[in-house]
């Protein structure tokens, strides 16, 4: 059975509701076309006269602004009325009809004009028709058009509408009302008889709201002291009076009590009484601001190696604004010998603004204020701390407490403490220059087996001149120089370039020792552990690298083995030794540990006395390439501090501008026995005619020259020529890499292909003196070659059969029996680069390192001191992290 066509009148039947939707969009079209003006000027004076245009303008004025806009408000309604018309239903038919296609409402009410008797003809207008009504039976009623851009290209109507909106937000709605007051004038408003309103505005940093007077019927209410009191008399002048006690009146002045406008500020509680017509009276009763109060979390304590730390918990009832604290020297509890026996030099306070909270309430907070105050004159005596805490009100509240010992920087090395002592005693008080000079004399004069450092000793020499050349006594700034010079040389010989790891081994043990005598704190004795196991770590790697493969092992006499495992064990027993108190055990302990750590040899495993493959060899050169490129890095980076910060002390870096912290891979390359200075030449001698260290005497270390090429290799290369000769040897190393074919090789040689193109960008930006894009194109080479050392280990492992796919060995030499191996005996990891992926027991101690690292970056780019530059490539790192 055929379906039957809906007829045309069923059909516009259906278009019923969209023709009426359409018709209502047409005329709200036309009406907003014909009144926008109508209702923008409405909505803009209900703005205007909600914020209180009526108070403030004239009379005369404000029957202007009335005429005005009752006449434009005529006008724009006469016009819009003329020109506005009431949409008919064929013009809404038609709209609707336009929204589809083929006009086929047009077509449901139209007549065929010829061949309406031919049978033929019917036929085909009847199916067109079908057609048609079908069509029609979709129809939706189109989105009126209301946009009155060219009418209103000023956007009129949008300032009127936002202006309404803030009036019914911020403003007072019903003050339209005030407008009647203000047109009627004083003599009609007394036949109703007078008015008032009044406001309580507490102070901004309350928080807060306003309280209106005239909806408060009780008698008595509280707010806070310092609110202001806004009172408006209306009607006729004198017929209302105002009373008050909360406010003296300024002296020598009386207040006019029937002024139409009073302006109050709670001072006390007291009353506040409207007398006459509808009068009222309230109590107020003044809620006092309280002064804020600060209180002390616990002890100031110390972060190894010189940071101190305290905890301060401040608390107000509406909120701390800022602090400070407050240190002075406590002389009467310091330990008054030696160079503290005279009198100190007055001296100002340290004053260190509190750290304040960044969101959240400030009513009660806790924070931390940490500080490096190692290098002030204050650090390792006693002190009085001063809290002090302000709030809005201008309110103060303060601590004091007594600190036996400012935490500061401690040094363990007996030559370095004793230059610390003698800074200690300068800055004490200039007195002590002439006995702190001889005293500096006198351990200065025999340097050999004193003194590891030539720049350490060149230094104090330095140091003495400046304090004897003084007559009578020395200035501050020669003062303050001295102590400078002075604090360097310590640093120089606490943390000094050794370059032999047996002699820092030694270092680090009598670094250990001292601190037990001086009964170092818990967080000192934790540091100077980790520097004994770094230094552990790298003796024994040295010891790997000298042992000869096929080297015969001593015959007769009795020997021991030990594994890492075994010296880590001696280790912890030392600390928990230390930490129980009992530190003659300590001592027994350690120095059996010395000794032998000074007797031990390292042994080779079965089959290292054996060829490499190509791939260990591949893999050797990768990880010898990536140490340089590391290294070369690390002189980039002290380049850039060195350049765009000439005076700021730099730990790592010793007086003359030599590096003072070997690379790995690289031992040995300063203070090697008969090595000479960069070119080999003997270094600078002392000139003080005191016979300083002379280069080449057996443990001193020669000088070198300053300029390009530091902290490198010594060749007086630039950096640039180093970058370009690694990437020259990565690029001879990828034409040599095994694995061809494979995936693996195949994504080795890409990543590879990508540090040399990262070494090439920052060769070129080396060449041109930028530092900051050389440090990035560095970083990006680095990552780079591990990802590819990574995957020609697994290419290898996969060519061999020693392990499943994607879980080969480090280098894909190994065998399964004989994991590599690592110069202590722990597993290489599969970067390729030595450590440790098993169960690494310390991995909180290197989390905490990487935290510090990453706060001692946010202090430096907090400082803004430091040049732009510097200041963008830290924030590159901290974006990175």
């Amino acid at each position: 059975m055929t379906d039957q066509i809906p007829p045309t009148d069923a059909v516009l039947r259906r278009l019923a509701w969209p023709l009426r939707l359409t018709r209502a969009g047409m005329f709200a079209e036309r009406a907003v076309r014909a009144f926008w003006p109508v209702w923008t000027i409405l909505l803009l004076a209900i703005a205007v006269f909600a914020f209180g245009a009526a108070d403030a303008l004239p009379l005369e004025v404000l029957w202007v602004a009335l005429v005005l806009i009752l006449a434009s408000l005529i006008w724009f309604t006469v016009k819009g009325l003329r020109g506005f018309r009431l949409p008919t239903r064929e013009a809404a038919l038609d709209r609707l009809d336009r929204t589809l296609p083929g006009r086929p409402i047009t077509a449901l009410i139209d007549t065929p004009a010829v061949g309406g008797d031919d049978p033929a003809s019917r036929a085909v207008w009847e199916a067109h028709v079908a057609r048609m009504a079908i069509r029609a039976a979709t129809a939706r009623a189109p989105e009126p058009d209301l946009r009155i851009s060219d009418r209103d290209p000023y956007g009129l109507r949008f300032i009127a509408a936002t202006a309404f909106a803030m009036a019914l937000v911020f403003g007072a709605i019903w003050r339209v009302g005030d407008v009647g007051d203000g047109v009627v004038g004083a003599g009609e408003a007394s036949i109703s008889g007078p008015s008032w309103e009044g406001w309580v505005e507490p102070p901004l940093y309350t928080g807060l709201p306003s309280l209106y007077l005239n909806d408060i019927t009780r008698e008595e209410f509280e707010a806070p002291a310092g609110s202001r009191i806004t009172m408006r008399f209306y009607g006729e002048v004198g017929a209302l009076r105002l009373r008050q006690s909360v406010m003296a009146p300024p002296a020598g002045e009386t207040n006019d009590t029937a002024a139409p406008a009073q302006d109050l500020i709670l001072e006390r509680s007291g009353e506040i009484a409207v007398e006459g017509t509808n009068g009222r009276s309230w109590q107020i009763v003044m809620l006092h601001d309280q002064p804020p109060a600060v209180v002390l979390d616990g002890e100031m304590t110390g972060i190894p190696p010189g940071q101190m730390q305290f905890t301060y918990t401040a608390t107000d009832d509406y909120a701390v604004i800022s602090g400070q604290a407050r240190l002075m020297l406590n002389a009467d509890a310091a330990d008054r010998r030696f160079g503290l026996a005279v009198e100190p030099e007055p001296r100002e306070a340290l004053v260190l603004d509190l750290p304040m909270p960044f969101a959240g309430s400030r009513a009660e907070f806790s924070e931390l204020l940490v500080e490096d105050l190692s290098q002030h004159p204050f650090a390792n005596l006693p002190v009085t701390l001063t809290l002090t805490v302000v709030d809005d009100a201008g309110q103060i509240g303060t601590i004091r407490e007594t600190i036996d010992r400012l935490p500061g920087r401690r040094f363990f090395d007996p030559l370095a403490n004793a230059i610390i002592e003698q800074r200690r005693d300068i800055l004490w008080s200039r007195e002590n220059a002439p006995r702190a000079a001889q005293i500096l004399r006198a351990i200065s004069h025999r340097p050999d087996g004193a003194f590891d450092d030539d720049g350490a000793y060149l230094m104090v020499r330095t140091a003495i001149r400046r304090l004897e050349a003084a007559v009578d006594s020395i200035s501050v700034e020669t003062r303050d120089q001295v102590a400078e010079i002075l604090w360097n040389a310590a640093i120089e010989l606490e943390e000094g370039d050794l370059a032999d790891a047996l002699e820092r081994l030694r270092r680090a043990q009598d670094r250990l020792a001292e601190a037990m005598r001086q009964g170092a704190s818990d967080e000192e004795i934790a540091q100077l552990m980790d520097e004994l196991r770094q230094a552990m770590d790298d003796y024994m790697q040295q010891l790997a690298e000298n042992a000869q493969p096929g080297e015969d092992q001593p015959d007769g006499g009795e020997t021991m083995e030990m594994s890492m495992a075994d010296l880590n064990e001696m280790l912890r027993r030392i600390e928990e030794l230390m930490q129980q108190g009992r530190m003659a055990e300590a001592q027994e302990m350690l120095d059996a540990l010395r000794q032998m750590m000074e007797n031990m040899q390292i042994t080779q495993g079965e089959g290292g006395d054996g060829p490499q493959t190509p791939g260990e060899q591949a893999m050797q050169d990768l990880q010898d390439t990536l140490r340089d490129q590391q290294s070369l890095s690390d002189d980039s980076f002290q380049e850039l501090q060195e350049q765009f910060n000439p005076g700021r002390p730099n730990p790592q870096q010793g007086p003359q501008g030599q590096q003072s912290q070997q690379g790995p891979g690289q031992p040995g390359q300063q203070g090697q026995p008969g090595q000479g200075g960069q070119n080999g030449e003997p270094g600078e001698q002392a000139q003080d005619g005191q016979g300083g260290p002379q280069s080449g005497q057996p443990g001193q270390q020669p000088g070198t020259e300053q300029g390009e090429g530091r902290g490198g290799e010594g060749d007086g290369r630039s950096l640039a020529q180093r970058q370009e000769d690694l990437r020259r040897q990565l690029q001879e190393q990828a034409l040599d890499l095994p694995g061809e074919g494979t995936e693996g090789g195949e994504a080795a040689r890409q990543a590879l292909d990508d540090a040399e193109r990262a070494m090439d960008e920052a060769a070129e930006a080396l060449g041109r003196g930028d530092l900051a894009d050389a440090l990035d194109s560095q970083s990006e080479a680095m990552e780079a070659l591990r990802e590819g050392m990574g995957e020609l280990g697994r290419a290898l492992a996969q060519e061999s059969g020693t392990e499943e796919p994607g879980q080969g060995q480090a280098d894909g030499t190994a065998p399964p029996d004989r994991p590599l191996q690592d110069p202590l005996g722990r597993q290489a990891g599969n970067a390729g680069a030595f450590g440790s992926e098993e169960g690494f027991e310390q991995r909180e101690e290197a989390f905490r390192r990487a935290r510090e690292l990453l706060d001692e970056i946010r202090r430096r780019s907090a400082e803004q001191d430091r040049p732009e530059v510097e200041l963008e490539y830290l924030r590159r790192l901290l974006d990175q992290f």
